[in-house]
């Protein structure tokens, strides 16, 4: 079926990032999203994809965390720097795709597209997917797991100072997350002394997910501004994506998934994505996988039936 898609050039940049907690296997997620066939996924709807393969972390030196329970402090700072440049970077000729790896990966990517979007002087937007806020800084973080902090990093909190110095934060009025069901007292005291839409799964029970993404979206146009999409594989119920180390019961269905998607892909403002904490060492014969690439395609246009749809930038 011919689908009215606006062709894009759609970057893959594989981050295999398996530092931000202890336990191991993120680090095959990039290439399992490739053998689950997501450049064919994007090329089937007349994409044209751009695989960079897998990046590595820069070597750099940082000091001894305060907080004796960090974990891998060095690798986590080295992969934010080259996932910073690599998103500035790509996100001059197409849509940057990361693969992940774990979530620590959106420290680089989101301060790497706002960094681009801030030379263009347009407004940036944050949309996190996740049953977690990674609200967290280095010194609050009592598990010691730095996948647990990358909004605290790209909002600018304290906390911070072996990683790159951030060149501009995102407001917290500019992130809305959505899928929490998962988030540690000193996240939440944080978290409200901020602005940031907050979605939790009671919300989604009794108002669905189409109102408040749909009120986000409005205030991303505007504004003007530009979207990124942060989708870890714990937003969905571990009984539909098993292949995650930090699964949480609860989670959204495979149909509130794909609605998300499709209301993302109408509104034409997502400009950058982030495939996070897939697993598949704990996967399901790549069920995992093969569900994160469907909702990669709808995201980037595939619809069951074509429906006249009014972009939110025109």
């Amino acid at each position: 079926m011919t689908q009215n898609i606006t062709q894009q050039n759609c970057i893959l940049i594989g981050a295999p990032v398996d530092c931000g907690k202890r336990r191991q296997g993120c680090l095959m997620g990039p290439d399992a999203y490739r053998t689950a066939g997501i450049a064919e996924a994007l090329t089937d709807l007349g994409h044209s994809v751009n695989d960079l393969g897998n990046l590595a972390p820069a070597d750099i030196a940082v000091p001894e965390p305060r907080n004796p329970l960090v974990h891998d402090l060095k690798r986590t700072v080295g992969w934010t720097k080259t996932l910073s440049e690599a998103a500035e970077n790509a996100a001059q000729t197409g849509i940057p795709v990361f693969l992940g790896g774990d979530h620590a990966l959106a420290a680089g990517t989101v301060s790497g597209m706002a960094n681009h979007y801030a030379k263009q002087g347009k407004p940036f937007f944050v949309l996190w997917l996740d049953a977690h806020s990674d609200f967290h800084t280095p010194d609050t973080t009592d598990s010691g797991n730095l996948h647990g902090t990358p909004v605290g990093y790209f909002t600018g909190r304290e906390g911070f100072d072996a990683f790159p110095p951030l060149k501009n934060a995102v407001p917290t009025e500019n992130i809305c997350m959505i899928g929490l069901r998962s988030v540690d007292p000193a996240e939440r005291a944080a978290l409200a002394e901020g602005q940031t839409t907050l979605v939790d799964m009671r919300s989604i029970d009794e108002q669905g997910v189409s109102g408040p993404l749909s009120a986000f979206l409005d205030r991303v146009v505007a504004a003007n501004g530009a979207l990124h999409v942060s989708l870890d594989v714990d937003f969905l119920d571990p009984s539909v994506a098993p292949g995650v180390g930090t699964t949480v019961p609860g989670g959204a269905t495979v149909r509130e998934a794909h609605l998300i998607m499709e209301m993302l892909c109408d509104s034409g403002l997502v400009g950058s994505l982030d495939l996070v904490e897939l697993n598949p060492f704990l996967d399901n014969r790549g069920m995992t996988a093969n569900l994160m690439v469907d909702l990669t395609a709808s995201l980037m246009g595939r619809r069951v039936f074509d429906r006249p749809t009014r972009s939110r930038k025109s």
